[in-house]
């Protein structure tokens, strides 16, 4: 069928000058496949919490060593001004946006009750509002053009994990976010879609590591970033076939993470007492259907006969 490429679009990447990072190694395939790429990333700057500076400049030099098109932006993606200057960047320089990777993020291990307020505010910042305030700087301009990709990067944490609850919680607030996003954009051909990478990285080797340096190796081996790459690659491409999806990625495999809904009970005149003894049935997942398919992204699925009648009031500002 081809090769999927991306000549005359222009992608930007947040958190992309990390030395083995996912942002760099999207970058990279984006570029090596036409795309003109904006390099993001704030580097060692605070919170930022790396073991070893990241430099927009240097992946941006090894881009264009290579033959590609990129240029360097600096800029946080946690506050709305300096988002839209990210964009701004793109904007001015090639007067077009129509991909963005939001990618930009650091992890902080603690439990719930160890982590500093600071560090809260930190991950919220970056990862959730980040991906906030980039694509609002970013939606008027693929509205304008009728045309636009968006991709976000979740992590399995959001399902549960010990010690990151914080982070979880940003990171089911971007696949929120996404499926929002994919349901405004359906007719506006703005595609949004969320992935869950799993890779050997920078923010990887600060909060885990594995007693046997075998495993460690073998680990490094198996889940490079570049085995990621190419599932946030056809997510960006104009021939996506979905919107609204939850992939995940790592080592080569890629599946998609759906919210489903169950059967469960419908009782006129429901009591505390029903739920009890229909909790077996609540959680039956013979009989489950998809709430969230990125196939339909402007549908909703479930047993409510509600919602599809609800008409929305129109805004009225705070």
């Amino acid at each position: 069928m081809g090769e999927l490429r991306f000549d005359g679009q222009v992608a930007i990447v947040t958190g992309a000058g990390g030395s083995f990072n996912l942002g760099r190694s999207h970058a990279h395939l984006l570029a090596s496949r036409g795309a003109r790429v904006v390099v993001n990333d704030l580097g060692c700057g605070p919170g930022a919490h790396r073991v070893e500076p990241a430099s927009a400049e240097a992946v941006v030099e090894e881009i264009v060593a290579a033959g590609g098109e990129a240029i360097v932006d600096l800029h946080s993606v946690a506050e709305e001004d300096s988002a839209q200057a990210i964009i701004d960047a793109a904007m001015s320089k090639w007067g077009r946006v129509d991909i963005l990777v939001n990618n930009a993020g650091f992890g902080v291990r603690a439990e719930f009750d160890e982590i500093s307020s600071r560090d809260i505010h930190r991950v919220i910042d970056v990862h959730l509002m980040g991906a906030i305030w980039m694509c609002r700087a970013a939606w008027p301009h693929m509205r304008k053009a009728g045309y636009g990709r968006i991709v976000s990067t979740t992590s399995g944490g959001m399902i549960g994990m010990a010690g990151m609850s914080i982070y979880g919680a940003a990171k089911f607030g971007i696949y929120g976010l996404t499926r929002g996003l994919a349901t405004e954009g359906a007719a506006l051909g703005i595609k949004a879609n969320a992935l869950s990478p799993g890779a050997a990285t920078n923010s990887f080797g600060h909060n885990f590591t594995f007693a046997d340096a075998q495993v460690m190796k073998g680990f490094k081996e198996r889940f490079p970033a570049e085995y990621v790459s190419p599932a946030v690659a056809y997510l960006s491409h104009e021939s996506c076939a979905v919107s609204g999806a939850l992939l995940n990625a790592g080592g080569g495999e890629v599946s998609a993470r759906l919210v489903t809904a169950t059967a469960g009970i419908n009782l006129p005149g429901l009591t505390i007492e029903d739920v009890r003894d229909g909790i077996d049935t609540i959680f039956d997942e013979s009989a489950m259907t998809v709430v969230t398919d990125p196939r339909r992204p402007a549908e909703s699925g479930g047993h409510s006969s509600v919602t599809p009648m609800m008409v929305p009031k129109a805004y009225q500002p705070g």
